[in-house]
């Protein structure tokens, strides 16, 4: 005879005393809402953020940034470029890679990129971003938290504080990589229900991406029933010493989590899509994380990142056109695959896009045929959300080493974004430890010139 719900949890529970029982089954259960959609402190121009992030140090001089200076001069270093670097650089390093310029605002793409070119009216490159942080740990601490600390909230982590989530369903926050890893998913001192889901792409099956997808031992009656006995454990547990904040995220991921199990077989089965579709995206990790990245967001998903990974592929110290022609391929068209889709879809609007990198590289040979990693002057693009679609912003110097015209800093980037968002950058705060804290710290400023 099947156990009811009552008498499960009474055998479960014999080892309680009768009070204490009493008391769990009296408890209700954690509410299935754990983040609400919240207001904005302005009008919206979107309501979902898609990360594309080169792990490693993309270089920019090879993609966006042509500078004929470096044939001119090439092999000599002149005083301009001697800046501090990490290691020992030689002369000007030409790009072995061609440029055309495309679309109504004749950006500049080089031939490595041939399908972001015909996306070209999309996007909004800006080539004056600079962080002034040479060191990856550092640099990609400062790209996603706003701060070189380590482990303070992530850019997801404070977008959804502030604005919450529109699916109950699956996380607000998702990290999207071959491998998993902790990718700066952190919510650092914010309430760890803002924390980011980490979903390992390095295989396209559901199973696999997500430990533990399926309960194969129970229906969902019994899980459902077990859920609430831990839950009111958990909440008689809390009850006895006061709210706190670990136990709170605590109970809500595992409502998360026992909810996510339904939807996300169905969302990260990207076999439900067409194979047309999938072939747009092309069948690698990186391809798999941003048709994911469009399926998440089309389901409410706040704010999505996808690593190109594992490891560090963009850290082109030699071998630096190789290692280009390698990747590129796959990235330039997954990439591009994603914004036509948006596109297509009507979603684009509603999405800021923002591909990157902790920073760019050098215009100086290191090695004979690498690049070092260069702070001063690198480029990222936006599309959708509200950007300017077509237009490039910003100029390095004449050899690309230093942001000299409209410089934009990983804090302008961050107070850009989440103006699109609707959030006041200077008003999203948190206190701890004493004093308010924000992702843009005390500085960033809007970029107005580059919002529709």
């Amino acid at each position: 005879m099947k156990t009811t719900r009552r008498s499960w949890i009474s055998s479960l529970g014999a080892g309680f005393g009768s009070a204490v029982l009493a008391d769990l089954l009296a408890t209700p259960q954690a509410s299935a809402a754990g983040l609400r959609p919240v207001g904005t402190d302005m009008p919206a121009k979107a309501k979902h953020v898609i990360s594309l992030f080169m792990t490693g140090g993309p270089s920019q001089l090879d993609m966006f940034d042509p500078k004929p200076s470096l044939v001119k001069y090439a092999g000599q270093r002149p005083d301009s470029v001697d800046l501090r670097t990490e290691r020992k650089t030689g002369g000007l390093l030409p790009s072995q890679f061609a440029f055309k310029k495309y679309g109504r605002g004749g950006i500049d793409i080089s031939e490595l990129l041939p399908k972001l070119a015909e996306c070209a009216d999309d996007l909004c490159v800006v080539k004056s971003v600079y962080s002034l942080i040479a060191n990856h740990e550092p640099g990609r601490n400062l790209y996603f938290t706003g701060s070189i600390i380590s482990f303070r909230p992530s850019m997801g982590s404070w977008i959804t504080y502030g604005l919450g989530t529109e699916n109950q369903n699956l996380p607000a926050f998702v990290a999207l990589s071959p491998g998993g890893g902790t990718l700066f998913s952190n919510s650092g001192f914010l309430p760890t229900k803002y924390q980011g889901t980490v979903i390992n792409t390095s295989d396209s099956d559901p199973d696999k991406m997500i430990r533990y997808l399926r309960n194969k031992g129970m229906d969902d009656a019994e899980q459902r029933a077990q859920l609430d006995l831990l839950q009111s454990m958990n909440k008689s547990h809390e009850n006895s010493f006061g709210q706190d904040s670990f136990l709170d995220g605590r109970i809500q991921s595992l409502e998360q989590a026992y909810r996510m199990q339904f939807t996300a077989s169905d969302v990260f089965d990207i076999k439900k899509e067409p194979e047309s579709v999938r072939l747009e995206y092309g069948d690698t990790p990186y391809g798999t994380g941003c048709l994911l990245a469009r399926r998440l967001i089309e389901k409410g998903v706040r704010y999505v990142q996808v690593h190109y990974g594992p490891g560090q592929p963009w850290d082109d110290h030699k071998s630096l056109n190789k290692g280009l022609r390698e990747r590129c391929p796959e990235m330039d068209k997954a990439s591009a695959a994603l914004i036509k889709d948006l596109k297509q879809r009507g979603l684009l609007d509603e999405t800021v896009v923002v591909w990157g990198g902790e920073f760019g590289r050098t215009p100086v040979s290191e090695a004979g045929d690498g690049r070092d990693h260069n702070p001063y002057g690198f480029t990222m693009f936006m599309a959708g959300g509200g950007f300017k679609g077509g237009m490039a912003y910003g100029e390095t110097d004449e050899f690309g080493f230093k942001a000299v015209v409209n410089p934009v800093s990983i804090h302008d980037v961050h107070a850009t974004v989440l103006n699109q968002l609707g959030l006041n950058h200077e008003k999203l705060t948190y206190r701890y430890a004493g004093r308010d804290f924000r992702l843009t710290d005390v500085y960033g400023n809007v970029v107005k010139d580059i919002i529709a």
